[in-house]
């Protein structure tokens, strides 16, 4: 398995839309950096977000999640509760080939203040908007910001295709949307 260059990510995101919308370089000025880097892709964070709330006292139970365990917020920031999460997306939606698996990390800037972000890998042949799982792990209330960079994807070249794909299964996270996607069983 090898990590493939922005050389590879570029053509492919320009050729087959693996990556759309795509910012062939880093942008950075007054905003956390996004965009192409030298052997990955900084995505952006989206403007909804759902925030996890225990105003009901709910169990959290991956096979039953409830909806109204969060509550749904469009803002150009985010503040995350003391110990808690947020849901969002990814500005931009994600084509992964058949013989690719991407693995994702959070940006450095945000875990220095305590902010994890976690995201399970995309398998290959999968598609749409990615749910991203902000952990806000300090005491303290802690801010997001929309439209900016969040979380850097690394792309890993597998050896060959593998005989069943994301997309041949049809998972139950294929095509997501724009909006945050809850647990599914």
């Amino acid at each position: 398995m090898s990590v493939l260059s922005d050389k590879w990510i570029k053509k492919m995101s320009k050729e087959q839309q693996m990556i759309s919308p795509f910012e062939e370089k880093q942008v950075r000025g007054n905003s956390i950096s996004y965009g192409l880097s030298s052997f990955g892709y900084d995505a952006r964070v989206s403007d909804e977000f759902k925030v996890f709330t225990n105003v009901n006292s709910e169990i959290v139970d991956p096979k039953n999640f409830k909806p109204t365990n969060f509550v749904s917020r469009k803002s150009s920031e985010c503040i995350i509760p003391p110990n808690s999460f947020v849901l969002s997306t990814t500005v931009e939606k994600f084509k992964i080939p058949k013989d690719v698996l991407v693995i994702c990390l959070g940006k450095s800037t945000y875990a220095r203040c305590g902010i994890i972000v976690n995201v399970t890998p995309l398998e290959p042949g999968w598609e749409g908007y990615v749910t991203l799982e902000f952990s806000n792990t300090t005491p303290l209330p802690a801010k997001i910001y929309s439209n900016e960079g969040v979380a850097q994807f690394i792309f890993l070249k597998g050896s060959e295709k593998p005989e069943v794909t994301y997309a041949d299964r049809k998972g139950k996270y294929m095509d997501q949307g724009p909006e945050p996607t809850l647990p599914k069983l």
